[in-house]
C-alpha cells in the first residue's frame, strides 16, 4: 500500500518512477492500486494533466537491474531487517556510488539498518505518511553514519513534492511523529484495559479534540495559544499518573496472532464488512482532499502574516 502511495506522490511531482515489484502477483496488484489512487487524486483536484500522462512516467518491473540510472531509491518493504538487508544488497550492486538509498521504515532505527550497507554514509530515512500524495508530512532522518549532505539534498527536494519536511539530525527510534503517537497508543490501551473507557470513546476524544485543531497548529503552538500557566499545573498533576509500561497490550498480541489486518480483511480492534472497509477508503480519500486544502490555505495565510510582521518590525 505504502509503496504505491509514494509512487503516486512522486509521479505527481513530475518524476519518472521505476517501481520494483519482486513478489509474484505484486506487479499486477500495484498497477491496479496505483490507478485507483490516481482516480482519488483526480476527484481531489490534485491532477494538472490526464491520468495516462502521469502513468506514462511509471515503469513497474520485477528486475532490480532497471534501477541502475536512479539517483534516489526508496525502500518500503515489510519491517523485517533481514528482508531489508537483502534488498539493500541487491540495490547496491546495481546503482551508482552516488545514488541515495533511503528507507520508509517507522520501526527500525536508521543507524541499525545502515550497518547492512557497503556505503552506509549515503543511507537515510524518508518517512512518509499515508496517503503519501495527500499529506504535507515528511520526516527525513540521518543515521549515525549518514553524511548530512544526502539528507539535506532530499530535504530541499521534498519541498518540490509539496511537503513541509522535518529534518532529524540524530537518529532515534520512532523518529518524532511515531514516538508521540505511540505514547498516545500506550495510554489509550491502558485506559481501556482498566475499564475507564472504551476504544470507541478514545477514538471520539481524539477525533473531536486534537482532531479539531492539529492541522492548524502543533503542540507547542497550542500551548502558546491557550496559555502556559495552565499547562504547568496540568503537567504537575497528570504526568505522575500516566502509564509507563513497556509491554505489548494483550489485545494486540491476540490480534496479531490471529493475523488480523484491520480494514484489509475486516478483522481488527473493530470488525468491518467488505462494504464498510471500502467505505472507509473512499471517505478517507475525500477527507484528505479537504485537509490538504485547508493545511495549504492556512499555511499560506500564516506565512503571509509572519512576513508582514517581520516587515513591520525591521
Amino acid at each position: 500500500m505504502m509503496g504505491s502511495s509514494i509512487a503516486v506522490s512522486l509521479l505527481l511531482s513530475g518524476h519518472p518512477i521505476i517501481a520494483i515489484a519482486p513478489i509474484k502477483g505484486e506487479k499486477e496488484k500495484a498497477n491496479l492500486h496505483i490507478r485507483k489512487l490516481f482516480r482519488y487524486c483526480d476527484k481531489s483536484g490534485l491532477l494538472s494533466k490526464s491520468i495516462p500522462a502521469y502513468l506514462s512516467s511509471l515503469h513497474i518491473t520485477e528486475d532490480f537491474y532497471e534501477l541502475k540510472s536512479c539517483e534516489l531509491i526508496i525502500e518500503c518493504v515489510v519491517e523485517n531487517r533481514e528482508i531489508k538487508r537483502q534488498v539493500y544488497e541487491r540495490v547496491e550492486k546495481i546503482v551508482s556510488r552516488d545514488a541515495i538509498i533511503a528507507t520508509n521504515t517507522s520501526a527500525i532505527p536508521i543507524s541499525i539498518l545502515q550497518q547492512d550497507l557497503t556505503f552506509p554514509e549515503r543511507f537515510i530515512g524518508i518517512h512518509w505518511a499515508e496517503p503519501a500524495y495527500g499529506t504535507r508530512f515528511m520526516e527525513i532522518v540521518n543515521g549515525s553514519n549518514s553524511l548530512p549532505l544526502y539528507a539535506n539534498w532530499v530535504y530541499e527536494l521534498a519541498h518540490e513534492w509539496d511537503k513541509e519536511p522535518t529534518l532529524l539530525k540524530k537518529d532515534i527510534r520512532g523518529f518524532i511523529t511515531n514516538r508521540l503517537m505511540y505514547a498516545e497508543f500506550r495510554e489509550a490501551f491502558f485506559l481501556e484495559k482498566c475499564g475507564i473507557t472504551t476504544f470507541e470513546d478514545v477514538d471520539k476524544a481524539m477525533r473531536y479534540d486534537a482532531g479539531s485543531w492539529m492541522t492548524f497548529m502543533g503542540l507547542f503552538e497550542r500551548m502558546d495559544y491557550i496559555g502556559l500557566d495552565d499547562f504547568k499545573v496540568i503537567f504537575e498533576a497528570v504526568f505522575p499518573d500516566l502509564h509507563n509500561g513497556d509491554g505489548v497490550p494483550e489485545i494486540m498480541e491476540y490480534l496479531v496472532n490471529k493475523e488480523a489486518r484491520g480494514t484489509q480483511d475486516g478483522m481488527g480492534v473493530y470488525q468491518y464488512t467488505k462494504e464498510e472497509a471500502e467505505s472507509w477508503e473512499e471517505s478517507f480519500a475525500k477527507f484528505n482532499k479537504d485537509i490538504y486544502r485547508l493545511a495549504t490555505e492556512f499555511l499560506e495565510e500564516r506565512n503571509y502574516s509572519e512576513n508582514e510582521f517581520l516587515e513591520r518590525n525591521k
